[in-house]
């Protein structure tokens, strides 16, 4: 059985990694903070010599929402750029020929034409409500690309998921994204009987999400076809939705019935992030999972483990 060296184990993408199907092919090693500090190069290279692992799937790093991103670029941008490079680097040193990096749509110029293609990285402006972020994301695929490039018998690729959503995921509007944040907000507006519910900017900016369960499935995917893959590809549904139709859309799937308001004096983000998946529906992967099921299904989880 080959073993696959998870790091973000405890995360949103980490924990329905490990709880889906196909993890029963693998060895899954996935250690915690306290088993393995990501922050600290010695101590990850010395894991990865130790457990020598077939592949290594880099779901780490410092996430939240757009409000967490305003207030603290220093700590995203600081600590995403160093857990990076301490993976790609400790599984390079520990001579591991495959790796799976994740980034995110948001390393895309905030002007980038729609849908996004791969070539677009680095041809802009980036969205400054999460630049810091996405500098980190694009330090580490970058670094993937010329080790590569270096040695092409290192597998070291990047996958770039859409917005995600589902089981485990973070609820606090605080530091939750912001599917998992309206499904929060419309549900507490129902049960204390609110009759409207805010939302930032004036909902027209349009976002794609994937329900994380088929993201998982993806990654299974990629893992048993890593050398087929492309250096950098994306990930995502191939559809979006203004904000205010994902309010409604959870809305309904909640049953409350007030009205959204809109706070035009908050940051409404880019207008736009559609992946463009030409090269994976090319790669052969597509999700099966409606917008309708997943927040169905999200709002299920929420209702059996968070309130």
């Amino acid at each position: 059985m080959p073993t696959l060296l998870l790091t973000g184990g405890s995360g949103l993408v980490g924990r329905n990694i490990q709880n889906h199907y196909a993890s029963n092919k693998w060895n899954i090693i996935a250690p915690s903070s306290n088993d393995l500090n990501l922050m600290d190069y010695a101590s990850v290279k010395s894991f990865f010599n130790e457990c020598k692992p077939d592949i290594v799937l880099h779901c780490a790093g410092r996430v939240g929402g757009i409000s967490a991103n305003i207030e603290e670029p220093v700590a995203f941008l600081d600590s995403n750029i160093v857990i990076g490079r301490n993976v790609i680097m400790g599984a390079r040193e520990a001579k591991i020929k495959k790796l799976i990096n994740l980034a995110s749509t948001c390393i895309y110029p905030r002007e980038a034409q729609n849908p996004l293609k791969e070539k677009y990285i680095l041809e802009g402006k980036l969205e400054p409500t999460n630049e810091g972020y996405a500098i980190a994301k694009i330090v580490a695929l970058r670094l993937c690309q010329y080790i590569r490039k270096e040695d092409p018998s290192y597998n070291y690729k990047t996958l770039i998921p859409c917005n995600l959503y589902g089981r485990f995921d973070k609820f606090d509007p605080k530091n939750s994204h912001l599917l998992p944040a309206i499904i929060h907000k419309v549900h507490q507006a129902k049960i204390i009987g609110e009759q409207s519910v805010e939302i930032w900017g004036d909902g027209s900016a349009r976002r794609e999400f994937m329900y994380i369960e088929d993201l998982a499935d993806a990654i299974y995917f990629a893992l048993e076809s890593i050398s087929d893959m492309p250096d950098l590809m994306n990930l995502g549904v191939g559809t979006d939705y203004t904000i205010k139709e994902y309010y409604e859309s959870v809305a309904l799937a909640i049953g409350w019935q007030g009205e959204f308001v809109f706070d035009y004096s908050k940051p409404t983000g880019m207008a736009q992030k559609l992946s463009d998946i030409s090269l994976q529906l090319k790669w052969g992967w597509q999700p099966k999972t409606t917008l309708k099921e997943g927040i169905r299904s999200t709002y299920k989880y929420y209702l059996e483990n968070v309130v």
